[in-house]
């Protein structure tokens, strides 16, 4: 890794990324063929949040928060600062100084694969975390890493610029290329949701409204009551 900042990078139109988190990570990451989901056991320190904007990467050595320093002034209103490590550290790189210095840049959160701290803090600041552990554990400030540079997170590429949506059910990065093709995809997913969720309160099965009967029956499932059941075990 060669040690690096790059300024201003293209990013996702804002507007769009913020729409497209009205939908909510689950129907966004469905809408987009199950892709982009960050599964890197990352969860929100809080409850009901969700947030859209723009990425901003900061890769760091583990133990060692230098880089998130230098990327908290890349930041800039509507960007969303995603920290990872050249390697596992779970070590709390956060606090709630660095949140209040980027809530003043107009940050809207943070996704990180390490731990932070300071947790009640930034509860009450208000400041939104999506994080791997929370630590109290300090760090140091001596190693070069990189700002916006591509990074990998919970196996999904995340390049500055592109689109962070994060809620209780998780965090998705959007390809900056495909937020507007995303928009339609999401508001068709929310459509076909509506007209199930309307079936299913008047009484419809799953089974029936998308064909799984017949699947079931594909794949060799058969019907039997207690008795037949009783009677094949015995």
């Amino acid at each position: 890794m060669k040690p690096v900042i790059v300024t201003d990078p293209p990013r996702a139109d804002l507007d769009q990324v913020a729409r497209l988190a009205d939908y909510g990570v689950a129907t966004v990451h469905e809408a987009l063929g199950r892709s982009g989901l960050l599964s890197a056991g990352l969860r929100p320190i809080q409850d009901g949040v969700r947030v859209g904007g723009t990425a901003v990467t900061a890769l760091c050595w583990p133990g060692d928060n230098l880089m998130i320093h230098a990327a908290v002034e890349q930041c800039r209103e509507g960007d969303v600062l995603v920290v990872t490590t050249t390697s596992p550290c779970r070590d709390g790189l956060f606090g709630e100084l660095f949140a209040t210095a980027l809530r003043h840049r107009g940050v809207r959160g943070l996704v990180t694969t390490t731990g932070v701290r300071d947790v009640a803090d930034l509860r009450a600041l208000g400041f939104p975390v999506w994080s791997a552990a929370i630590s109290a554990q300090g760090t140091v400030k001596a190693t070069a890493g990189a700002v916006n540079v591509p990074v990998v997170v919970g196996g999904q590429l995340v390049r500055p610029g592109d689109g962070i949506l994060a809620d209780d059910d998780g965090v998705l990065c959007v390809r900056r290329e495909d937020v507007p093709s995303g928009l339609e995809k999401a508001r068709a997913r929310l459509e076909k949701e509506a007209a199930a969720r309307e079936a299913f309160a008047t009484g419809q099965l799953g089974l029936d409204r998308y064909g799984l009967r017949e699947k079931l029956e594909a794949l060799g499932v058969r019907y039997l009551t207690a008795e037949e059941y009783e009677k094949e075990q015995a």
